[in-house]
């Protein structure tokens, strides 16, 4: 623990902020997965639904500054590149 005022409060802030933003990142890679999954088994037409629904997921991510403008980004070229790859 450390012993200096502001580092005590920018640990606990950290915490915060690490308890507020582990589900939505938690949810963006439970998403990603459900797409290549769907990918992998499903039809085109429920490729294109999931990998909707995941890159909405992603793109609030980033507006809030969960993750990086270019890792969501990254994450959705990744996916739209399997879901592409489904003809």
């Amino acid at each position: 623990m450390p012993n200096i005022k502001s580092s005590i409060r920018s640990v606990k802030t950290d915490a915060e902020r690490r308890a507020k933003n582990a589900p939505i990142k938690a949810a963006i890679r439970n998403a990603a997965r459900k797409v290549v999954a769907v990918t992998e088994t499903g039809s085109q037409d429920e490729a294109k639904a999931t990998f909707a629904a995941a890159t909405g997921l992603i793109d609030k991510a980033s507006r809030k500054g969960i993750i990086h403008k270019n890792a969501a980004n990254r994450k959705k070229s990744r996916l739209a590149k399997k879901v592409n790859a489904m003809d």
